[in-house]
């Protein structure tokens, strides 16, 4: 599935971002997410796989299409020569970011065989990801402080040198103060924690750690490309005020008491994570127009062939005289 695959699911990608950074700093949040979502939709049309999206735009009653549950791709074949597989989307992580023009916009699709990815409710998760570093010594039931110091001291660092990666958020009140308190610098970002999470795992992005609550199915995506990476996520999911929320979420087999670490999120063998930069980040440029094309910027990870690719990747207008720029 990797081999055959991890190269069509970056043109799903790279299809989803072209088509909304025509949108960047437009204001249209809804407008630029439609835009990705055609795109990634219509791009998986032609992919040779058998294809279930497990965590998408919502409910089939609220999105038209990548919807959880729809079906993807050309389909099963008699040779079975199309594997059957599970599929994560983020058609635009960070609608906001691309509607305003700020960093860390971009498109995300992960991809399992059957029954690789958790299929998480659309709740609110507390997160903590650290680099391979860290991985295995920190909890996230222990104080601020404790988490720092262990990172820092698995990094080689002074807590000062550490940063964390936090949404801008009135709930994070609390833990912003602390992790000042503490001595460490803080990235405050509107959007996409998804973003976050994946630089924390590679090293020379200037992240070394994500903390605080967002999107469970974000959670999961992130599990997907830090099993890569040999990074770790931990997360739990946060109750739902909503009775009717929270019993769909226990019928899916939901624990609210339990801590879920990156193989229990991803506990697929066989992993294709990728994502193309939207708006410029700290790990991928964004989509840059030129006259005869444009240029994108991906990040392709594969976990049982153990491969990680960076990938830039020129996208040339058709005509004779077309000149490709470096």
């Amino acid at each position: 599935m990797e081999h055959t695959l991890s190269l069509e699911f970056l043109r799903v990608v790279e299809e989803a971002a072209l088509a909304c950074a025509t949108s960047i700093g437009h204001g249209r949040r809804k407008h630029s997410d439609k835009l990705a979502v055609e795109a990634m939709r219509k791009a998986m049309e032609t992919v040779r796989m058998d294809g279930t999206i497990v965590i998408g735009e919502g409910e089939r009653d609220e999105a038209p299409m990548l919807y959880i549950g729809e079906k993807v791709g050309m389909g099963a074949d008699l040779d079975g020569d199309h594997p059957a597989v599970d599929i994560a989307v983020d058609p635009l992580e960070g609608t906001n970011l691309c509607a305003t023009g700020a960093s860390n916009a971009i498109a995300v699709l992960a991809a399992t065989e059957k029954g690789g990815l958790l299929h998480a409710p659309d709740l609110y998760m507390e997160k903590l990801v650290v680099g391979p570093a860290a991985k295995g010594k920190v909890s996230l039931d222990a104080p601020v402080q404790e988490t720092l110091d262990i990172i820092a001291k698995s990094l080689d660092r002074q807590v000062s040198e550490i940063t964390v990666s936090v949404l801008d958020r009135d709930r994070h009140a609390q833990l912003i103060a602390d992790i000042r308190k503490a001595g460490a610098r803080i990235q405050l970002i509107g959007d996409g924690d998804l973003s976050a999470a994946i630089s924390a795992a590679v090293s020379g992005t200037g992240i070394h750690a994500v903390m605080g609550t967002g999107g469970a199915p974000e959670g999961v995506l992130s599990a997907a490309a830090l099993k890569c990476l040999n990074g770790e996520i931990l997360g739990r999911l946060k109750v739902d005020t909503n009775t009717a929320s929270r019993e769909k979420a226990e019928a899916m087999g939901v624990d609210f008491n339990r801590i879920y670490r990156t193989d229990d999120l991803c506990p697929g063998k066989q992993v294709v994570f990728a994502a193309c930069g939207v708006t410029h980040g700290n790990l991928l440029q964004g989509v840059r127009h030129f006259g005869h094309g444009s240029r994108t910027s991906s990040l392709i990870l594969t976990y049982g062939s153990r491969q990680v690719r960076f990938i830039d990747t020129v996208h040339i207008k058709d005509g004779e005289t077309v000149t490709v720029r470096f």
